[in-house]
């Protein structure tokens, strides 16, 4: 064994590295960010109106790629295979690393509840069954492919983004050539109704969490890392512009749905139902690999936990990540867009703030010279702004929550 492999495998730790493409990675990013809170887009900004959707989407994919970039920046400054927790720990302290594990478990379960709710929902319409046997048909694949881990969750996202993205460009061709299409009934804008939408779209690109995960399948390519994160952005955020935009203008806002493809395959008729709620499944699945892979192993990062495959762990580790969304879902104790809300408030505000800090401290103490380096975006006024933005956030979600605000905020 050589010394450069000796070094690999003492630095892995108990995450281990597993080769990702650059392909690979941007679909992680995608899938990550392309679930529930595409689906809830249309519905979530309907009173607001799309231009004004189009505006947050601009202003929260630019402060949530810069937080990611910094997040990039520090696993490429540090020789060991840490996740969030483990490397908020080593930068920022004990209180930032609880903090930032509160928001992946936040987000991941927020984000989960969703999916089976969101998945039980659509598989009941296609398949007239109950919601709650919907929920446990989606789970089976959604569980495998976390159990199998990293390798598995890069090729399945590749394959699985590929076709959903295929099919997404269809269903979106066929909405704005339909003759029921009325582009300006989305072009109305209410700025009463601005602000709930800020959230929702800062959910959609809540992705930090997969960032470490990209660096450590990207180790034999480091350079490729801060690419991949930009590139799976950008994919992003024209998938999250589009949707909407055909949604609304396709069935006008008074006809969408909670889970916007329901109303939208309504409306293009038998094949597009079937075609739109097949791409928000594999949209949901995609997602639910990238959390539920992500929240398993920043589990064993944060509890310093001997192995990942340490097969007695990862069984009872995966069941503490899947039952409890899944009762919730099962039990329809939370709505589909309060989960999107909830997850996206709390886990949005820790999750760009956090990253800043440990890009300051692994520039003071990090023990690796880095492949890449964020350059203009890590900016002091640009992170300022960001944290000014995020807190802001922090305080109307508060004000919201003890009733403060006007109505429809």
């Amino acid at each position: 064994m050589t010394e450069k492999h000796e070094s690999i495998i003492n630095e892995e730790g108990a995450l281990r590295v597993h080769k990702l493409t650059f392909w690979e990675a941007v679909m992680i990013i995608v899938g990550a960010n392309i679930g529930s809170g595409i689906l809830g887009l249309a519905y979530a900004s309907r009173l607001a109106g799309w231009p004004i959707l189009f505006l947050w989407l601009i202003v929260t994919g630019f402060l949530v790629t810069a937080s990611m970039l910094y997040v990039a920046e520090t696993t490429l400054r540090t020789k060991e295979n840490y996740q969030l927790p483990g490397l908020a720990l080593k930068y920022v302290g004990s209180l930032g690393s609880w903090l930032v594990f509160f928001s992946v478990v936040a987000n991941s379960v927020g984000c989960m509840i969703a999916y089976m709710a969101g998945s039980g929902n659509i598989l009941s319409e296609m398949l007239g069954i109950s919601n709650q046997l919907g929920s446990i048909l989606f789970a089976i694949p959604a569980v495998i492919v976390v159990w199998l881990g990293l390798k598995a969750t890069g090729v399945a996202e590749k394959f699985i983004s590929t076709g959903m993205m295929i099919l997404l460009a269809l269903i979106i061709f066929a909405s704005f050539l339909s003759k029921k299409a009325d582009l300006s009934s989305a072009m109305y804008t209410n700025w009463t109704y601005s602000v709930p939408v800020f959230n929702v779209a800062l959910f959609c690109y809540i992705a930090q969490y997969t960032v470490p995960e990209l660096s450590r399948g990207l180790r034999h390519n480091p350079k490729k890392l801060a690419p991949a994160v930009s590139t799976g952005m950008f994919i992003t955020f024209v998938l999250l512009s589009l949707v909407p935009l055909a949604v609304i203008s396709l069935t006008g806002p008074e006809e969408v749905t909670e889970v916007a493809t329901l109303a939208w395959g309504r409306a293009l008729g038998g094949w597009a139902f079937f075609t739109a709620n097949i791409f928000a499944l594999c949209a949901m699945l995609t997602s639910y690999w990238a959390v539920g892979g992500s929240m398993l192993t920043n589990i064993v990062d944060k509890f310093k936990l001997k192995s990942e495959w340490d097969k007695k762990s990862r069984a009872i580790i995966l069941a503490i990540i899947a039952i409890p969304p899944f009762i919730l879902a099962y039990s329809e104790a939370v709505s589909f867009v309060d989960a999107i809300y909830l997850a996206g408030t709390f886990g949005g505000v820790i999750m760009s703030i956090i990253p800043v800090m440990m890009l300051r401290g692994s520039r003071k103490n990090g023990n690796k010279e880095p492949e890449w380096t964020a350059g203009w975006i890590s900016h002091p006024a640009i992170q300022a702004i960001l944290i000014t933005i995020f807190c802001a956030a922090a305080i109307y979600s508060i004000l919201s929550m003890l009733g403060f605000l006007p109505a429809g905020w």
